[in-house]
């Protein structure tokens, strides 16, 4: 069994959570996110706190508990604070931009790429560095996944885009013959 079903998770002030049918709606500062329940699981809500339980005792059921727990803490963090990815663009010419729910990426191509942003994202570019924020932290990371593989860093320059604080590995390249 996950050790973390064992712990309830504890709403902050500020944050509602209501259980609508097979989901459930967390309210916040920052908006408003709906999850889905997942199969073979129940969640209880009671004096300001979230407990997860099993509704049967299968492994696919211990395994759901565990993902459950996690995206409800996460869903939490969310309306309460909000994610952000920060991507870093390097290399001569290359650069991004924002126009209305664009993000206009130029990255050494014939032409500039154009990216829709998705409704619940909001995305910022200042200098070299484009920052994607949202409440959902799927959508986020699945969005600055999707951007970074336009352009991943190549392991001799380094250039293209990557995650800040990400390690590329270089190579040496061709050595001069003595």
């Amino acid at each position: 069994m996950s050790r973390l079903i064992k712990k309830t998770i504890n709403i902050p002030e500020g944050i509602t959570v209501m259980i609508e049918n097979e989901s459930l709606l967390f309210k916040g500062p920052k908006g408003e996110l709906i999850l889905n329940k997942l199969p073979l699981i129940d969640v209880l809500i009671k004096d300001k706190e979230i407990q997860v339980l099993k509704k049967e005792d299968s492994k696919q059921a211990k395994m759901n508990s565990g993902t459950m727990w996690s995206l409800i803490k996460n869903a939490i963090s969310g309306v309460n604070f909000g994610f952000e990815k920060i991507l870093e663009i390097e290399g001569i010419g290359y650069r991004a931009e924002v126009n209305n729910k664009n993000l206009v990426l130029y990255l050494g191509f014939s032409h500039p790429i154009n990216v829709s942003v998705p409704e619940d994202i909001s995305v910022k570019v200042e200098k070299n560095q484009i920052i994607i924020s949202g409440i959902n932290k799927e959508k986020v990371g699945q969005f600055a996944s999707k951007i970074r593989l336009l352009k991943p860093p190549e392991p001799y320059k380094g250039k293209g885009i990557h995650y800040k604080g990400e390690y590329i590995r270089r190579k040496a390249g061709k050595k001069a013959g003595a």
